[in-house]
């Protein structure tokens, strides 16, 4: 960890005082938390946790770039998947977790251009530094469209159209479990000597809590294998399909069906941590300022899902959908004689659909109700 960049001393400080917070949970549970509460802590604790504090967190200037940030043509690309979606059930768009705003931004410059706005583009955002960003933004690029975007608290009652999440659900709160000696352990997390600075110790417990153990005793891996089950995902996805009416959600994110998830030899699972674009496997690393993710388990999503009346409507691989999306026909009207325009929007598809990119290691998987008509 020595060769990762320092943090400012301000920074340092905001670190101190999230670590604080977590030693001070750990005291009120009796010197144990799971892991599953620590990674909540480290990323969504008020005004101190990586997505609630004011940080850039995306783009060259923060911890890791995603696809939006990455190319325009991304969301271009999707837009077009929403037009159909919203053709089949009804013109609304719900977007989760929209980071910069700029996958809204793209989407919504798309639709305009192909005459196909959505009566309202809703937000579900819980960081209000994120949500002030996103409305920056889009107040600056299309402030004719401001009638149109909304910010929500909680999810609606009701929700019918297009949902879409782009690297959501790889940043919710999982559960680490070990299966070793016929038995499985939860790793948890204690606080090591002082209750100061990242003093945070791994501790192990026969896991006790039913509804992850039943899920737990499903898989099928070797003996002493570390891996994650995210209950949060299980229990957003439930309550996703429980108010779908009519159309389809589009989870967007880096994962694997199950049976390459719980691989042999996966035996130390997916966790991982970005900090300023270096990758490492450390959560306990300054707290609060890097960001904490694991991959996601596609087979849990659609059995969620399934579980709760929706329809298996897709899966396949970032390239393949963006490919079948139309993303080559958007730069057909640029020449490639144009080196100064092509190459660079050329550079952007391949790192968007290449293999060695992102091209296979994520995936989209589609679910819905009432789309009878294949997407």
């Amino acid at each position: 960890m020595s060769s990762l960049p320092l943090p400012s001393a301000v920074a340092q400080q905001h670190s101190q005082q999230l670590c604080e917070l977590i030693h001070h949970d750990i005291a009120l549970q009796g010197g144990w938390i799971p892991f599953s509460r620590f990674m909540e802590l480290a990323l969504y604790a008020p005004a101190l946790g990586y997505y609630s504090a004011g940080a850039s967190k995306f783009g060259t200037a923060g911890d890791f770039t995603t696809a939006p940030e990455m190319s325009a043509l991304f969301g271009r690309t999707l837009a077009r998947q929403l037009v159909e979606i919203m053709s089949l059930s009804t013109p609304h768009i719900l977007e989760f977790g929209a980071g910069s705003g700029k996958l809204a931004l793209d989407i919504l410059t798309e639709l305009e251009r192909l005459e196909q706005l959505p009566a309202t583009y809703s937000i579900l955002e819980v960081s209000a530094d994120l949500r002030q960003r996103q409305q920056a933004l889009l107040n600056k690029h299309l402030p004719h469209l401001a009638n149109r975007v909304q910010w929500l608290d909680t999810l609606p009652a009701q929700i019918s159209g297009a949902v879409i999440a782009n690297e959501v659900l790889d940043a919710l709160p999982v559960h680490l479990l070990r299966w070793k000696n016929f038995q499985i352990l939860e790793r948890g997390v204690s606080s090591k000597g002082s209750s100061k600075g990242s003093n945070f110790v791994w501790q192990e417990r026969l896991l006790e809590t039913q509804s992850l153990l039943e899920l737990a005793q499903q898989i099928s891996v070797p003996d002493d294998y570390l891996s994650e089950i995210s209950l949060t995902a299980r229990g957003l996805l439930s309550s996703l399909c429980d108010r779908l009416s009519q159309g389809a959600m589009l989870f967007i994110d880096y994962g694997f069906g199950a049976s390459e998830y719980y691989h042999p030899q996966r035996n130390t699972g997916t966790l991982m941590c970005h900090y300023r674009h270096h990758a490492h496997d450390d959560p306990f690393f300054l707290p609060g300022l890097q960001d904490i993710t694991a991959h996601v388990d596609f087979t849990a999503v659609a059995e969620s899902a399934i579980d709760h009346g929706a329809n298996l409507l897709g899966y396949t691989t970032q390239a393949h959908f963006l490919l079948n999306g139309g993303i080559t026909d958007l730069i057909s009207d640029v020449s490639p004689d144009n080196l100064r325009e092509y190459l660079p929007l050329s550079a952007q598809i391949q790192k968007l659909t290449s293999p060695a990119e992102m091209g296979e290691l994520f995936k989209v998987i589609a679910l819905g109700k009432g789309i009878d008509a294949p997407l």
